[in-house]
């Protein structure tokens, strides 16, 4: 089933704390339907940028502004359709994947019917059936990111943000978790993702390379490497930052 439209325009956007300047002028395009990942490494400002499209934090200058189905809409009426992985996750060492289920289908008020179905669908699409009375805290690195993700999923939402969820993880892991992101655009969510790992830009639909909280290029990943002429983004990352 496919979502409604949503996208989001961040404009200008600047934060600073103190004399340190989180964000310098930050303005970006995220359309639905598309994985957008936003890249640098730590200290870029991508934590930050997240926080303040979800309102967690305010901006000491710029815009954020969401629109649904070209109608600009107030965060507070995207926000049943928003979902949000931190990048350190707060799940429940002795809850089991299916309590975590269970707990959040509650908090989110899901019918039963609705609730059983999509149930059976995350711990499909997981491969987390077998699992499903395992505590959290027993669980390996990449099965606790994919529970953290099946319970932001849960609510079918229109936005899914998350911050870093690869870090720490193993390859083969890593490599199953983007899997598990890439069936959400089939429902024509947008995605956005937050990565210190180069070799994951060539993962998405659509890349911000971010450094010293200035986005120093952005584009088509495969595009944007045959235009710098580079074979990889670690090399394309060099290269801008240093005219950053």
């Amino acid at each position: 089933m496919i979502q409604s439209s949503v996208s989001i325009t961040v404009r200008d956007v600047k934060k600073t704390f103190g004399a340190m300047t989180a964000l310098d002028g930050v303005t970006l395009e995220f359309a639905s339907g598309t994985m957008h990942g936003i890249i640098g490494s730590e200290g870029a400002g991508k934590t930050t940028l997240m926080r303040i499209i979800l309102g967690l934090l305010k901006p000491t200058a710029g815009t954020v502004e969401f629109r649904r189905n070209t109608v600009r809409m107030d965060f507070e009426e995207i926000r049943p359709g928003v979902a949000y992985m931190p990048q350190s996750q707060s799940l429940y060492p002795d809850l089991s994947v299916a309590e975590h289920l269970d707990f959040f289908s509650a908090l989110y008020g899901l019918p039963d019917d609705v609730y059983k179905k999509r149930r059976e669908d995350l711990l499909r699409i997981t491969r987390l059936e077998g699992f499903a009375d395992r505590p959290a805290g027993k669980l390996s690195g990449g099965m606790y990111k994919k529970l953290g993700l099946m319970c932001a999923l849960l609510r079918s939402p229109d936005v899914m943000l998350l911050d870093e969820p690869t870090t720490g993880v193993d390859p083969i892991s890593r490599r199953e978790f983007w899997e598990l992101i890439y069936t959400l655009l089939d429902q024509g969510i947008l995605v956005l993702i937050t990565t210190a790992y180069m070799d994951e830009a060539e993962r998405c639909g659509k890349v911000h390379l971010m450094e010293n909280g200035r986005v120093v290029a952005e584009g088509d990943p495969r595009r944007l490497l045959e235009q710098e002429r580079v074979r990889n983004f670690d090399e394309l990352f060099l290269s801008r930052s240093r005219h950053a």
